[in-house]
């Protein structure tokens, strides 16, 4: 099962699950749809266009800036350089539905990561080993002189 939509000028193909970084969409409480559907597959091998009732929706995962790049311009023989960089923004958005003439296919939920708690018999434990100590180097021994009389 998979759709392809088209987001920020470009086109991509999407199944449920799948994390793509589209340019920057504002959603509203972290969903986004998707309603420029172009082409909708629920079996192997067939590719439906679909109606105006088709939609995908996701949720944006991450929101960021992509990598530097460095614009150069040149002009040879006139003493002209510049140097200009960008950075375009982008957000990460985690396909959860495609919904097409009545069929719905969802993204299985992703386990909730339980934070750690760490037993308090092992905390005492490490609080109360200390750190071996390092050994003083040794310093020089002072050279016995003799007193002149």
């Amino acid at each position: 099962m998979y759709a392809v939509i088209r987001a920020g000028g470009k086109q991509y193909k999407v199944a449920p699950g799948d994390v793509i970084r589209v340019e920057k969409v504002n959603g509203t409480d972290g969903q986004v749809a998707f309603s420029d559907v172009l082409a909708v597959s629920a079996d192997a091998g067939s590719v439906v266009k679909p109606g105006s009732g088709a939609s995908v929706t996701g949720e944006i995962v991450e929101q960021g800036r992509g990598a530097k790049v460095l614009v150069f311009h040149y002009k040879k023989k006139k003493q002209y350089k510049k140097l200009r960089g960008h950075r375009q923004d982008f957000s990460a958005v985690r396909i959860t539905e495609i919904a097409f003439d009545g069929q719905s296919f969802k993204a299985p939920a992703l386990p909730k990561k339980e934070k750690k708690v760490k037993a308090a018999a092992a905390h005492e434990e490490t609080a109360g080993a200390k750190p071996a100590k390092k050994k003083a180097a040794k310093k020089a021994a002072k050279k016995a002189t003799t007193k002149k009389k």
